[in-house]
């Protein structure tokens, strides 16, 4: 009888915490190892296209999703200024019956914890830093900072954009400022205008999705939480370097400051937040592989990318689904491999440089619409592909 497939991940977020539930569903072993005390999630709200919702639908979470999270009856961007109606897309039930799925908005912190309440306690290994894999005796191996190292047939790095499996693989990358910063908050759903534009002549309703779009920032907001807060997403571009990490304060009047001039609509529902973090936006250039051996890599390790297209976490759980997929396809654990970076990189690489074309455009005035992103939302990872060869 066959041995189960042994595989470490490196990293528990997003794409890990998926990559293990499609693993574990295929009846494939799984283990994690988390560098933090404790199983959680910063940051605020999360953007769900479709195409992340299939997958999702596939581990058997849709449905407890759909109760914590948000479906926006439409999309309306507004001018940064005079808050004049730009255009309006209706999202809820096109979406679904385009795309083969809804577009959902939830916080963070939920998602992660429905992933996380799918697996067993003792899958996740927490306060393990990996310092290192190598390949050894056919086998793959991680090194942690307690001394101990973990075997398997198949390590995976899920460590984020400043992943140590990818430098022991393909050495030290230079990282991409891309004079952009942002700050993440959330306010009740009551501070949020229902009236803008030039006389309150347009109306914006409080379950829609609304992108205030100027030439030096753009303000995503949307409903979470089932439409009880607004999570607000606020880009401005600066060619100030601001430390990457989610977690660094900031005061609500720096938030305001980094908008004076905008819309006193927008500028009056900031000044109810009452708690908000910065952090500067990085990303990489799409890397020529992902695999050495029977190690790869997985989500922001792999490709990260610019919060343009609110992908990031969506092609990690894509990522992590079709991993699953093509390991158990594959009676060759680095054929599977084979397949799926051959599935996935062109995919995400293209990606990557599509968030930051429209990062571009964003800044042009007037701002041109949105770049297509219908080949994205109408992806299915979940489906098996088969290779021509």
């Amino acid at each position: 009888m066959a041995r189960t497939l042994r595989v470490a991940i490196i990293g528990a977020g997003l794409g890990g915490l998926a990559a293990a539930c499609a693993l574990r569903q295929r009846g494939i072993e799984v283990t994690l190892h988390e560098r933090a005390r404790e199983l959680g999630e910063v940051g605020a709200g999360i953007q769900l296209g479709p195409n992340a919702v299939k997958v999702l639908r596939a581990l058997g979470l849709e449905q407890k999703l759909l109760a914590v999270s948000s479906e926006p009856s439409s999309f309306a961007s507004l001018a940064w200024d005079d808050a004049r109606l730009r255009f309006r897309e209706p999202m809820k039930g096109p979406y679904a019956a385009q795309f083969g799925a809804p577009y959902l908005m939830a916080h963070r912190a939920d998602l992660h914890r429905l992933l996380c309440d799918g697996l067993p306690g003792n899958v996740v290994r927490l306060e393990a830093r990996c310092t290192g894999v190598a390949t050894r005796n056919g086998s793959a191996v991680a090194s942690f900072a307690d001394g101990s190292e973990v075997e398997a047939d198949i390590v995976v790095g899920a460590d984020g954009i400043n992943s140590t499996v990818r430098e022991c693989l393909f050495g030290v990358q230079p990282v991409r400022f891309t004079q952009q910063m942002a700050w993440r908050c959330i306010v009740p759903i009551e501070c949020v205008p229902t009236r803008v534009g030039p006389g309150g002549s347009v109306a914006v309703g409080r379950d829609e999705y609304v992108g205030w779009i100027g030439p030096d920032g753009h303000v995503i907001c949307y409903p979470i939480r089932g439409g009880a807060l607004y999570n607000i997403f606020a880009g401005h571009v600066s060619e100030e370097w601001v430390d990457e990490s989610w977690a660094v304060p900031s005061s609500i009047d720096e938030l305001r400051a980094g908008y004076r001039g905008w819309n006193p609509a927008l500028l009056e529902m900031l000044g109810h937040v009452r708690e908000c973090y910065k952090w500067g936006i990085r990303d990489r250039d799409p890397l020529p592989r992902w695999t050495e051996g029977a190690i790869t890599l997985l989500g922001d390790a792999a490709h990260p990318m610019m919060p343009t297209l609110a992908q990031g976490a969506a092609q990690s759980i894509e990522d992590g689904f079709a991993l699953a997929r093509n390991l158990a396809r594959h009676a060759d654990p680095l054929a599977g491999l084979a397949a799926y970076e051959a599935e996935r990189r062109p995919r995400a690489s293209r990606v990557v440089l599509q968030a930051r074309e429209q990062f571009q455009n964003n800044r042009k005035t007037p701002a041109p619409p949105p770049l297509p992103r219908e080949w994205i939302f109408g992806h299915d990872a979940t489906v098996d592909v088969v290779s021509a060869a």
